[in-house]
């Protein structure tokens, strides 16, 4: 294994919304001489020297993917390790599946930690597969979109951690396990050997361990699902925002609203609303999963840049500070020449959501409910904005499957996630925090997305997770020991109430 040590003492996450004092940032890097599998072996004996210097430096380790979060959830004062050049992709044979697996083993993919969901995608294009979903961009790790709850693309699937099956975790510098559901085999012995780790199957360590952002271990390789590759045929429409949208939101029943496929069910559904042009309507975004087939037309940017999958947070930051006065105007016209609508554009998964760059300084939050408190969300946001704002920013709301992730933010059958994209300023964080206090007061269950900003405290953990965190905290003293425990926290985890 390749170690690179850089002498970094500070680093800035992708969106420059905080800066981390830290001891150092190793670049880690595959060997080439051997096979992939032996290239991939020497990496996890690397990763377990430098955990040992670690335990007896008492410092803290953390794994860095694509720096996405916006806040320090993956970072640490101690040594952070860039996994970025961790690459390595693997198919499967059906001799390395489970006797029991119910899936087809060619659609299986092992994939290193520091892929980007972007490298995987191009991989499995070529192979005639597809992921089943992804973010709302995929410049993401996919260690990474898993442990924060990565979610966005395809409504009535879920998030990233969802197709996520078996999990390689590097605990100590003397153990290492692969970790899969019991009720779910997936990986034989022969697999597991391969890759020299110890063989659990649990569904409670296993389902903890999928949205743990980086506090189980060093998750050195994930194993996934994947499908047949599929076109999506996309379309985006302003909408009135009457009962009728408003019932679909609240109950995804698309039998009477008259969206471009009819009734049909879509792969996704979004809704974005600008607070300062209500009366034009909202901007409806739905998308349907199409047979591959060749001789299409791939998706074009619109004249800002701007792509069919793209969201907010792509323009957004381009804002700058304006008068309270100019609100109204200004964030009208960014949306209107940004977020345009269009009509049936098509393209795979990665062409539709193909956006690894932001554009300007931006902050998000991102809060999963219950779907029934949609309307009551929506109109404490609007008259929030009345009292508190002006909010530079949009609205934007998405809606995701339950996750079986102990500790997802999208626990709710379903869930639906309202994003507050807006420019990084002063204002933005106090109307969050207004906004987030008005959830409290009017006793909104609702969670947080672990990567953007948040009013996480150990009592709001507590109230949202329940019996869950139990399960949470329980899994990872399960899986580490104390010292283990101590070298994969951080000062987020602490303030929460969950470092070790």
């Amino acid at each position: 294994m390749k170690i690179l040590s850089t002498g970094t003492r500070s680093w800035e996450n992708r969106h420059e919304t905080f800066t981390q004092s830290l001891l150092d940032l190793y670049d880690l890097a595959n060997e080439q001489g051997g096979s992939p599998l032996e290239n991939y072996n020497d990496t996890t004996k690397g990763i377990q020297g430098i955990l040992a210097d670690a335990i007896k430096n008492n410092v803290s380790i953390r794994a860095l993917g694509s720096g996405w979060s916006f806040t320090p959830v993956a970072a640490t004062n101690g040594i952070m390790l860039n996994t970025k050049l961790l690459n390595s992709l693997f198919s499967l044979s059906a001799a390395k599946t489970a006797a029991g697996y119910t899936g087809d083993p060619a659609k299986l993919l092992f994939a290193q930690c520091g892929n980007g969901i972007w490298e995987m995608d191009a991989w499995l294009q070529k192979n005639g597969l597809s992921l089943k979903g992804c973010g709302a961009s995929n410049g993401q790790t996919i260690a990474g979109a898993m442990s924060t709850g990565t979610h966005g693309s395809a409504f009535n699937f879920g998030a990233t951690q969802d197709y996520v099956v078996g999990i390689h975790l590097i605990v100590s510098p003397t153990r290492h396990v692969y970790l899969e559901r019991r009720s779910y085999p997936v990986a034989s012995s022969v697999f597991v050997t391969d890759i020299q780790a110890e063989f659990i199957q649990d569904d409670d360590l296993f389902n903890a361990a999928l949205v743990s952002f980086g506090s189980f271990g060093f998750i050195h390789g994930v194993m996934i699902e994947t499908e047949t590759n599929y076109l999506l045929e996309a379309y985006r429409q302003r909408m009135p925002i009457d009962a009728t949208l408003m019932h679909v939101m609240q109950t995804l029943d698309f039998s009477n609203i008259g969206l471009p496929c009819g009734k049909e069910v879509p792969y996704h559904f979004s809704v974005l609303v600008n607070p300062y042009d209500i009366d034009n309507g909202a901007f409806v975004t739905t998308m349907y999963q199409r047979p591959y087939t060749t001789g299409y037309q791939p998706p074009q940017n619109n004249n800002a840049g701007i792509g069919p999958g793209d969201d907010a947070p792509v323009f957004i930051g381009t804002l700058t500070q304006v008068l309270p006065s100019l609100v109204p105007t200004v964030v009208t016209k960014l949306i209107d020449s940004n977020y345009a609508p269009y009509t049936k554009q098509l393209g795979t998964l990665g062409q539709i959501f193909d956006n690894t760059d932001m554009r300007g300084k931006l902050l998000s939050t991102a809060l999963g409910f219950p779907l029934d408190q949609l309307a009551r969300v929506y109109q404490l946001a609007l008259d929030l904005n009345k009292t508190k704002g002006p909010f530079v920013g949009v609205l934007s709301f998405r809606f995701a499957k339950q996750s079986k992730g102990t500790l997802a933010f999208t626990c709710y059958d379903p869930t639906c996630i309202l994003e507050l994209d807006s420019v990084f300023s002063t204002e933005t964080y106090n109307f969050y925090n207004a906004f987030w206090d008005t959830l409290d007061q009017a006793n909104i269950p609702h969670t947080f997305h672990w990567g953007k900003i948040s009013s996480w405290t150990p009592e709001k953990l507590r109230k949202a997770y329940g019996s869950n965190l139990d399960a949470w905290i329980a899994a990872r003293n399960t899986l580490l020991d104390k010292t283990g425990q101590a070298i994969f926290s951080n000062d987020l985890m602490k303030q929460w109430g969950i470092g070790g």
